[in-house]
């Protein structure tokens, strides 16, 4: 709710990232920028460099979109701890069907925008894949990284 980018923040993107990849990333709500932003730095924490890896770190929320809200997210994670049944009762709640299947569906949304967007199909795979990972290095960092960020 108080998530926050810097200017500063956005115009070193500039320096890696192309034209189509920065309007990705302008557009997407706030909080998944800044989640983006900390993905990558914990990335870098870890030591990695890979340019498709941090890609994927950066964009790999970008298919949610403006229309998952905080009650969305809340419910998402809410279903994670607790079991399906959260999402069956949210489900029956005007409004909530859409952003929950924006939430399930976001991996592949993600990569193909990010593939509409020039980014490799190593980078898309990255993000396709980050909730059970593929790559068994790669993947996995970026899996490690989402979930401390």
């Amino acid at each position: 709710m108080t998530a926050r980018v810097s200017e500063q923040e956005r115009t070193d993107l500039a320096g890696w990232v192309t034209p189509a990849q920065l309007a990705l990333f302008d557009a997407m709500p706030v909080a998944d920028r800044r989640h983006g932003l900390d993905v990558v730095a914990r990335l870098r924490c870890l030591g990695a460099s890979d340019h498709d890896l941090l890609l994927a770190g950066l964009l790999h929320d970008c298919g949610k979109g403006p229309g998952v809200r905080l009650v969305h997210r809340v419910t998402w994670s809410l279903s994670e701890r607790y079991g399906p049944g959260v999402l069956a009762t949210a489900g029956a709640v005007p409004g909530m069907r859409p952003g929950l299947a924006r939430i399930r569906d976001h991996a592949d949304a993600s990569a193909d925008l990010m593939l509409a967007a020039g980014a490799s199909t190593r980078a898309a795979d990255l993000a396709r894949h980050q909730a059970a990972p593929t790559d068994p290095i790669l993947g996995e960092l970026l899996r490690a990284a989402d979930e401390a960020a």
